[in-house]
């Protein structure tokens, strides 16, 4: 396995790359075995590691999504768990710390709540959805 480390909005992944099988990759990401599906990527060479690599790391590709104008701000899950609530509308107003959704983590219950005042644009997450860290769970723009 190809061993990696990154840091993605501040936050540090370790992240092993095993071998590719067909369009089927074996990756590690912080001690969670995930099976990746590569899409368009050559599985020869080091080409297949390096395209890969970023797949994997679900906080990733999902930052890049808010950036353009217009998009908002996108609150994503801070852990793995499951969605207990969702507790906001697709075009309500909300506000800077206000509640938007509950996930329970090792038998706990987490309040996600809103970094920034706005309206909600979109829900990503639902009641009872298995969620992992990083998951988009509602959009305010």
């Amino acid at each position: 396995m190809k061993e990696y480390k990154f840091k993605i909005n501040g936050k540090d992944y370790a992240v092993a790359i095993g071998e590719a099988d067909g369009k089927m990759l074996n990756v590690n990401v912080n001690g969670a075995d995930y099976q990746v599906e590569l899409e368009n990527a050559p599985v020869a060479a080091p080409a297949a590691p390096v395209a890969a690599a970023a797949a994997p790391a679900p906080a990733a590709a999902p930052a890049a999504a808010p950036k353009p104008a217009g998009a908002g701000q996108t609150i994503k899950s801070p852990l793995p768990g499951i969605i207990i609530s969702i507790d906001v509308n697709e075009g309500q107003a909300i506000q800077r710390g206000q509640k938007v959704a509950v996930i329970e983590a090792m038998k706990m219950e987490n309040d996600i709540l809103a970094e920034s005042d706005g309206t909600v644009t979109a829900i990503h997450a639902r009641k009872g959805d298995s969620v992992l860290e990083g998951a988009d769970i509602v959009t305010i723009g």
